[in-house]
């Protein structure tokens, strides 16, 4: 017999974070989250998104042993945004067991009825700088540590709960191209051009600490680029100063590219890191005690590198601007040894940033979905 309780006191919350890395404990291609932040998500006093979501955090048993877990988000900023009244299902992992699977939905179906819901979607976070979309092609690949990793059974338990495709994100490997490739040489005219024709230019930053000003724009940016994109809604104050804090660590001059007008106002970024997947496979997610190190090591040398965030203002998208961003990336790399970068999802439906991919070597390695479903709410 499987039950479901909330989690309520911090061995309950450690025990929900920690949960995948028992589950895939023997599983080489799964790279958990940091530990910390996954933890501190579920914190009230240190999450602001609570400040306009409502959530519960659920444990599945069976036979006294921890089998599942599943988070329940209520987003009132998305509701009113988007004129939906949806719950959002968030950080679910489970046994291959259909009785698991349908009693922590139905813990996150009951609740989302109890909030006047009529659908659940997911999986999708409290704001779009969370892990979203579960894997549906790709299993044969390494995740990131900013997106889920999940066992193909998955998607068979919740088209058998009765959820189906909302919409879809995809992710490519871009292999660098040779330093006399044709693309160089390309990149390269194209952004000159673009840079010369707006009146843009990038900053000359030697070091991080000299990022300050750009990056504290950055989630501005971000906030507006990202508008019309499934699910989103603004961040505030409170969340931008906390992802700036994030963010910061993986500032590198190499990997982070500021494209400013005129008046020095940001009108395109994209910022990337070296690969940590490996320290945090091996730490479990944790920096502490020792997992630190191989994370610094990691970001000085890498073969492969994350894209982790890039936004071009609206009235400049589809002008080039993008060129600008990957004529940086691409001498970097090169220079660095870099062999190949990973994109984070991408909507199937976002061909502005699809395309800026056409030229390059690169396979399409991952997909992700969100599932919905209709609810049937009752009096």
């Amino acid at each position: 017999m499987v039950t479901v309780k909330k989690a309520v006191t911090k061995k309950d919350f450690r025990q929900f974070v920690d949960f995948p890395n028992i589950l895939y404990a023997d599983e080489p291609l799964f790279v958990p989250a940091t530990y910390s932040d996954d933890l501190q998500d579920w914190d009230r006093e240190k999450n602001p998104a609570f400040e306009y979501c409502e959530a519960e955090a659920f444990l599945a048993y069976k036979d006294g042993r921890l089998v599942g877990r599943i988070g329940a988000i209520l987003s009132h900023k998305a509701n009113d945004k988007w004129n939906t009244k949806r719950v959002r299902f968030s950080q679910v992992d489970f046994i291959d067991d259909a009785e698991v699977s349908e009693a922590l939905f139905g813990a996150v179906e009951e609740w989302a009825r109890q909030k006047g819901c009529d659908q659940v979607h997911g999986p999708l976070g409290f704001c779009d700088m969370d892990r979203e979309g579960m894997l549906v092609e790709g299993f044969d690949c390494s995740n990131q540590f900013f997106t889920y990793y999940n066992y193909p059974y998955y998607n068979a338990h919740l088209e058998r709960l009765g959820y189906k495709k909302d919409v879809d994100w995809i992710e490519y490997k871009v292999f660098v191209p040779s330093e006399d490739s044709p693309i160089r040489s390309k990149l390269s005219r194209v952004s000159e051009y673009v840079l010369r024709k707006y009146n843009l230019h990038t900053p000359q930053i030697k070091t991080r600490f000299e990022y300050g000003p750009y990056v504290n724009k950055v989630f501005d940016l971000v906030n507006e680029a990202y508008s019309p994109l499934y699910s989103v809604v603004p961040l505030t104050p409170k969340q931008i100063k906390k992802y700036t804090s994030k963010f910061k660590p993986f500032i590198n001059p190499d990997y982070s590219c500021f494209v400013l007008d005129k008046d020095e106002t940001l009108i395109a970024f994209a910022v990337a890191a070296p690969s940590i997947s490996e320290p945090l496979r091996r730490s479990r997610g944790r920096f502490l005690p020792f997992g630190w190190v191989g994370i610094l090591k990691a970001l000085c040398r890498n073969n492969a590198i994350d894209m982790l965030l890039v936004a071009v203002k609206p009235e400049y998208q589809g002008r080039g601007v993008n060129a600008v961003l990957l004529d940086h990336f691409y001498t970097s790399c090169l220079k660095n040894g870099v062999e190949y970068a990973e994109t984070g999802p991408m909507l199937e439906t976002n061909y502005k940033v699809l395309s800026q991919w056409k030229s390059f070597d690169k396979i399409q390695n991952k997909r992700r979905r969100c599932y919905i479903k209709d609810l049937d709410v009752r009096d």
